[in-house]
């Protein structure tokens, strides 16, 4: 069924007619153009169309577009603030924490999500919360010194 759907992307509001049962990642990418969200299992299971929904992780590809009614919905695209890198992402760039980069950009949404509810994980804490995004290239290792060197930045 076709419904208005509103919410706030990027800090921008966006009005759509489109069917409510539509999953998040295929709105994003094909309506409104943000691709950086990525395809990948389309079941919840490898992270790479993570978003932030009022600032927690969520997975696009099972999200259905009317859960985001009326919320916040941020992608990667929003992160930074001009030219300006988000501290996560300039932190994944100084670790070089990515071969292939196709899971990247989930595992810097992920990142942020989790410091953003929790400043000063463990490393145990971050390897929790990094758990549900998946690299295949092996790249694990730089990933989690990159989210604990973000964390650092992060509460200064």
């Amino acid at each position: 069924m076709i419904e208005q759907i509103t919410f706030s992307l990027n800090g921008k509001p966006i009005a759509l007619e489109v069917e409510a049962n539509r999953t998040l990642l295929w709105v994003l990418r094909n309506d409104l153009s943000t691709t950086g969200t990525k395809f990948g299992c389309g079941l919840g299971d490898c992270g790479a169309c993570t978003v932030l929904v009022d600032g927690r992780a969520e997975q696009a590809c099972t999200l259905a577009v009317r859960r985001v009614q009326g919320r916040e919905v941020t992608t990667i695209e929003g992160l930074a603030e001009g030219d300006r890198l988000h501290p996560v992402q300039e932190a994944f760039v100084k670790h070089d924490a990515l071969q292939c980069g196709y899971c990247t950009l989930g595992m810097i949404m992920q990142a942020v999500s989790l410091l953003t509810y929790n400043p000063r994980p463990s490393r145990e804490e971050i390897l929790e919360e990094m758990d549900g995004n998946l690299c295949r290239c092996g790249a694990h290792h730089r990933i989690v010194r990159a989210v604990q060197d973000a964390a650092v930045v992060m509460v200064k």
